[in-house]
């Protein structure tokens, strides 16, 4: 069971006010203050302070933090296992890439391999997955791309070619093509926090460039929508192979390259530190 002072804690770092921690616990708001005084007493630092009227972390307390996660995440699973002993419950979350186009065809296969198992799978952008990662709300989390890796226990899955796709009449089409003749172009981008977009823009980062040197950007955050408009020649996108594997195969869809570059990135397999499910769920992930 984890330390009710912990969970004060934990709760404290969701809201980072100490009036809507104390309403979520149903306690009083000195209540609150107590509890973090002790932890801070017991472990000798500050674990917050005041920037201004803004509650943020200590460093002291993001590492508290970190441990703390993985203490209350553990912990639930235990009493899962313990009043629950029989079906295994198995919440995973993946990015669009990965949850869309790369996992999603094999669930059926893991569902029928394991009858006992409760499984959910959660689709969303890598920012997202990874607040519920640390919430305790995912058993892990396949992402694409960036992460903290200080932060996550992870282990690689894959790596994967990131390329552009345009319409097959498009000048680009089949092409290396330079920064320059990209930037003549409307660019198709997944919204803030996905793997995708993060990903284009450290490329273009990296040549002190940004998504403002193009002469327009549409931001959308479907896949489908997204293929539909390079496909129309509205504009062009990049994406990994997966994503656009149907299309290229039809010839509703056509590749090029950035003159120059192989952009490979990383699929992972992304959990919390201290996790002593870790081997059931690695288990789970190899028979997905």
């Amino acid at each position: 069971m984890l330390d009710y002072r912990l969970q004060t804690f934990l709760t404290l770092c969701e809201t980072m006010h100490y009036t809507r921690a104390a309403e979520r616990l149903c306690i009083t708001q000195p209540a609150v203050t107590q509890h973090i005084h002790f932890l801070e007493q017991h472990y000798g630092c500050r674990l917050f302070v005041y920037q201004g009227k803004t509650l943020r972390l200590t460093e002291e307390g993001e590492r508290l933090r970190r441990m703390a996660a993985s203490l209350a995440y553990n912990s639930r699973k235990m009493d899962e296992a313990m009043n629950e002993p029989a079906p295994v419950r198995l919440c995973v979350g993946a990015t669009k890439s990965i949850g869309e186009y790369v996992i999603a065809p094999l669930i059926s296969q893991f569902v029928r391999q394991h009858p006992t198992t409760a499984l959910s799978l959660a689709v969303d952008n890598t920012q997202v997955l990874l607040r519920a990662l640390d919430q305790g709300e995912l058993d892990f989390a396949l992402v694409e791309g960036f992460f903290d890796k200080d932060k996550y226990g992870h282990r690689l899955l894959r790596q994967e070619r990131f390329f552009g796709v345009c319409a097959p009449d498009h000048p680009f089409a089949g092409r290396e093509v330079t920064f320059e003749e990209l930037f003549s172009q409307t660019i198709l981008v997944r919204e803030q926090g996905s793997g995708t977009r993060a990903i284009l823009e450290d490329v273009l980062h990296e040549r002190n460039h940004t998504l403002d040197s193009f002469v327009r950007v549409l931001e959308i955050s479907d896949f489908t929508v997204l293929k539909s408009l390079a496909t129309q020649g509205i504009g062009v996108t990049f994406v990994y192979a997966p994503v656009a594997q149907a299309e290229l195969d039809a010839g509703s869809l056509a590749s090029f390259t950035l003159q120059g570059l192989d952009i490979r990135r990383e699929f992972n397999f992304v959990y919390l530190h201290d996790d002593l499910f870790l081997d059931i769920w690695q288990d789970c992930l190899n028979a997905l």
